[in-house]
């Protein structure tokens, strides 16, 4: 409830006119309008200069030559063709009169493009080196942001840079980030970006002594317009090394480490397919391990439980039953005897039911050589060692398991590039359409029917194998669950005197393409 005094205040207000408040409202505006409007302003102001400081800001890695980060042709290994290729640049950037004279020009890009951990990167700061030139080094993911034009200003920003320390090289790294297909984006912005890029590299600016090096793991999903000569004008495919390129990278990687006794080359032979940073990794460990004994050398012994940590994975705390280990002891059996009896397949190196990562055992199978096709009987055989763990389980136990899901998964693709990619079924070359267009129900039956009938081949294969060297199977099995792990002189042993298959004259003379080979682990 009011008291008298507040409505004595309040009731003049209440009476005054409707003309005097509106003119006293005009009068207030006039007045301090002027403030208002300064004080907008700051604030705008204010809220644009917060906004630029929280926007990330990106610079380009600059490397000098002769920083002590510079790479040499010398810490390179295991890509001599990429370093063939990348010296002409080096040559080029060193000596350009020798080329001008003959009318030649620096190429504009350079492509590498490769796996994971192949030396990408690498080689581009190897090259940054050799030539003398200047060095920017740019992820493409810092190019792309939330706000419409920023990425291609940074690119803009980038070769203005690098355009005033000519010669120069740009590496751009994970050009995929901004390098895709354009019209997929639905903002704009990595079109945008791409568009700015393709006329950095296009344009008129320059003594043409600025080299664009791009790094990929995507080839095919980069824009065709990249890739055309006058922009990226070298692509040069960054391949894992064959066992020579191996044990050079091994030797790089182990220079200053005390190694005592320890046989590089065979090493290199028993990691087919591993990348240089693979092997970088597995020397690591190596060094790892040898620390954790308090060892004074790095030895073999090193060196093999490197491996089996990189391939298999960390050796894991699970305990199993007495019936799961025994389960697993002839399910890894299955898989090793299958190997040995076989004779495209490569021997078995070591079996090991010490659950490791998500695997509960593992049987490892080195290459003897590096090899590039594979036969339409290779990959039978190398399906018939997978269903092998499984077999076992179904002839010893009468019942199969869940341990054999990611055997079966190799399998079905397996299956299906053969036939739908190497063109092995009896239908010849299914091969399915791009552009999102299906097969045909009697094709994709087709197709069907044709994995069924591979995937059974091989099963059959395996039921035979193991059901007439039954003996061998529990000698394997019964020395896996006393010991838990078998080396190869080990398996020497028990398969003493049983003779590998041969193949009748005539069969194997197919030859797939060397397209997956790579791709192919060890059981």
């Amino acid at each position: 409830m009011h008291s008298y005094g507040e409505v004595a205040v309040i009731a003049p207000v209440l009476l005054l006119p409707a003309g005097s408040i509106v003119s006293s409202i005009q009068e207030w505006s006039y007045q301090w309008s002027s403030v208002v409007m300064i004080l907008f302003f700051a604030a705008l102001i204010f809220l644009m200069w917060r906004t630029l400081k929280v926007m990330p800001r990106v610079k380009p890695q600059q490397i000098k030559p002769a920083s002590k980060q510079s790479i040499k042709w010398e810490d390179i290994a295991g890509a001599d063709e990429a370093r063939a290729e990348l010296q002409e640049i080096v040559d080029f950037l060193r000596d350009p009169e020798r080329f001008e004279r003959m009318g030649a020009k620096v190429p504009k890009g350079v492509l590498l493009h490769g796996p994971p951990g192949t030396g990408k990167t690498l080689l581009a700061k190897a090259v940054a080196r050799e030539s003398g030139a200047q060095f920017f080094a740019q992820s493409a993911a810092a190019f792309v942001e939330m706000f419409a034009g920023l990425g291609a200003a940074r690119i803009r920003r980038l070769f203005a840079v690098a355009r005033k320390h000519e010669p120069a090289i740009i590496f751009i790294d994970e050009l995929d980030a901004v390098g895709g297909k354009r019209g997929a984006d639905i903002s704009g912005e990595k079109d945008q970006t791409l568009n700015q890029l393709l006329v950095e590299m296009d344009g008129f600016a320059g003594q043409g002594r600025l080299v664009v090096i791009g790094a990929s793991n995507l080839l095919e999903k980069l824009d065709p317009a990249l890739l055309r000569p006058g922009r990226f004008d070298r692509q040069i495919f960054v391949a894992p090394p064959d066992v020579r390129g191996r044990e050079g990278v091994l030797a790089v990687h182990t220079r200053g480490k005390p190694l005592k006794d320890v046989d590089l080359g065979l090493v290199a032979k028993q990691t087919s397919g591993l990348t240089g940073a693979d092997l970088a990794n597995i020397c690591n460990e190596a060094a790892i391990f040898a620390a954790r004994r308090s060892g004074a050398h790095i030895e073999n012994g090193d060196f093999e439980a490197a491996l089996e940590r990189v391939i298999a994975g960390v050796q894991s705390r699970r305990v199993l039953g007495d019936h799961e280990k025994r389960v697993v002891a002839y399910h890894e059996a299955g898989h090793a005897l299958c190997a040995e009896l076989l004779p495209t397949v490569d021997r078995v190196h070591r079996i090991s039911i010490v659950p490791r990562g998500r695997a509960l055992g593992y049987t490892l199978n080195l290459p003897a050589e590096d090899r590039y096709l594979k036969t339409r009987e290779e990959l039978i055989d190398y399906m018939t060692v997978l269903l092998g763990g499984r077999v076992a389980e179904q002839i010893v136990f009468g019942a199969i398991t869940t341990g054999a899901s990611d055997d079966l998964k190799r399998i079905a693709e397996i299956a299906h590039a053969m036939v739908n990619e190497f063109g092995m079924g009896t239908a010849g070359l299914v091969r399915a359409p791009e552009n999102g267009v299906r097969l045909s129900d009697t094709s994709l039956r087709l197709v069907d029917e044709e994995r069924r009938d591979l995937i059974e081949e091989a099963r059959r294969a395996a039921q035979r194998l193991i059901a007439s060297h039954r003996r061998h199977l529990d000698l394997l099995a019964e020395e896996l669950l006393r010991k838990e792990v078998l080396d190869r002189e080990a398996i020497d042993q028990i398969m003493a005197g049983v003779p590998r298959l041969e193949r009748a004259p005539g069969v194997g003379l197919r030859v797939v393409a060397a397209a997956t080979v790579a791709e192919m682990p060890p059981s």
